[in-house]
């Protein structure tokens, strides 16, 4: 089983060592990965706030991009931080729990195509949605990060948002995940939350699913209210 997540534009700062790049899961985009940086690389700072979508508040996150291969590195899931974050809280994870996340968390990343949670990565400043010159990241990572999801041969829980699915989508028989509060609407804020939470569920008991049927099955004995949706998709309600 894989759990797929999304990134955060927000990050956690620090860390130790830097980027061994052989070190990083999923081999096979390797290529792609230096493709990606040094075309981030060369953005010129007077020129990256606009590029990267950063604001006054932000600009200077841009200079991250300068230190890929030297800058200091944490593990992914301790890397991102923003409120999916705070819903699997993993620092606050007993090891059994955090060891289920390092073997069945992958986070989508506009550069680094796909990583597992145990990755250890640098600061870096670039979503999903940037058009990067010369480098359409759609184009870019689509089939490899695909194939390489489907190269696990895992069954796989999607819990990214659209513009990271867009970048590799899993394979057929996945489960995308929803999130919806009881009379069917949709949510933002909680949305992020409620994954994250479901995430922190998951680990904490262990849970192993080769299905949709599989991870139902989970939900009704753990008491989460996860609902089937079509012929694979699920739906959370909060």
């Amino acid at each position: 089983m894989i759990v797929l997540i999304p990134p955060s534009e927000t990050k956690a700062e620090g860390g130790a060592g830097a980027l061994d790049p052989a070190a990083l899961g999923f081999p096979s985009l390797r290529g792609r990965r230096r493709t990606a940086q040094a075309a981030l690389r060369r953005v010129p700072l007077k020129d990256a706030p606009a590029v990267l979508g950063l604001g006054a508040r932000n600009a200077d996150e841009a200079r991250w991009n300068r230190a890929l291969a030297s800058g200091p590195v944490l593990p992914a899931i301790e890397r991102f931080t923003g409120v999916l974050y705070d819903g699997l809280a993993v620092a606050t994870l007993p090891p059994e729990a955090r060891a289920w996340v390092d073997g069945h968390v992958v986070i989508a990343s506009a550069l680094f195509g796909i990583v597992r949670a145990a990755d250890r990565i640098p600061l870096h400043r670039l979503s999903g949605s940037t058009t990067l010159p010369g480098l359409t990241l759609k184009a870019h990572w689509r089939d490899a990060v695909a194939a390489a999801i489907a190269g696990t041969g895992e069954w796989v829980l999607d819990a990214r948002s659209a513009a990271y699915v867009a970048l590799g989508p899993a394979p057929a028989g996945s489960a995308f995940l929803h999130v919806e509060t009881a009379d069917g609407r949709a949510l933002n804020h909680f949305n992020k939350h409620s994954k994250g939470a479901l995430v922190r569920s998951l680990a904490e008991s262990g849970a192993e699913a080769g299905s949709r049927d599989d991870l139902l099955a989970w939900a009704a004995a753990s008491g989460v209210p996860l609902e089937p949706r079509g012929e694979s998709d699920l739906v959370l309600r909060v």
